[in-house]
């Protein structure tokens, strides 16, 4: 049976939303968090910014039954910061002269009436991953994009992917021009599937979707 589609509402709060993902990626996301919630456990993604992907995420779980975590400090990464390309001069705090994506993510989330389906865990990744002891049935991995950063995404969540569970990473490229935007997504992928643990169950333009096969990462 086909996964259910998101709703018309829910596509245009996602149409609606900042962020950097495109709507066939993020198709593929929620058809994704729709399989992992049969699991009956929370789905979690790393990598907030203000919204756009949290909301299929949310969806999916609310169909599910179960709760979508979302974890950021909510400051930017490193494309993010003034200079870069990324950036966005509306995230930044007028007062404190630094990004601060919260209250945009917040106001995403309620616009789509998906506040009651999310809890945000606001912080370094590394640091809650840390002090996380529940089993997961899915990890969207879309944090940030250096080999240091994708790399702790990696060791500090996959290991709570619980067996039959999906592992989802963002902006994987393989070719070696895209070293700063995909690069680093491309070897935890690789990674990933050099474990053992994992089978690649799709892949959608740059989203990779594996499932955990056996334990161990």
């Amino acid at each position: 049976m086909a996964a259910a589609a998101p709703k018309p509402e829910i596509l245009a709060a996602f149409e609606a939303a900042k962020g950097f993902m495109p709507l066939g990626e993020g198709l593929a996301l929620h058809e994704a968090a729709l399989d992992a919630g049969r699991l009956g456990l929370p789905l979690l993604e790393v990598g907030t910014y203000c919204g756009r992907s949290a909301i299929l995420l949310a969806d999916a779980a609310r169909e599910a039954g179960v709760t979508a975590l979302t974890v950021d400090h909510h400051r930017g990464s490193e494309e993010q910061q003034p200079g870069w390309d990324y950036h966005d001069p509306e995230t930044v705090d007028a007062e404190l002269g630094l990004m601060d994506t919260l209250p945009t993510f917040r106001r995403t989330l309620h616009r789509a009436g998906l506040e009651e389906h999310v809890v945000a865990l606001v912080g370094r990744s590394p640091q809650i991953a840390k002090i996380w002891g529940s089993p997961l049935g899915l990890v969207f991995i879309d944090g940030g994009h250096t080999d240091e950063h994708a790399n702790a995404d990696y060791e500090g969540w996959v290991p709570h992917v619980a067996e039959g569970g999906l592992l989802v990473i963002h902006d994987v490229f393989p070719e070696p021009e895209d070293e700063f935007t995909g690069q680093a997504p491309y070897r935890v992928y690789l990674r990933a599937l050099a474990s053992g643990a994992f089978t690649e169950v799709s892949a959608t333009d740059s989203l990779r979707v594996l499932r955990r096969v056996r334990a161990g990462i």
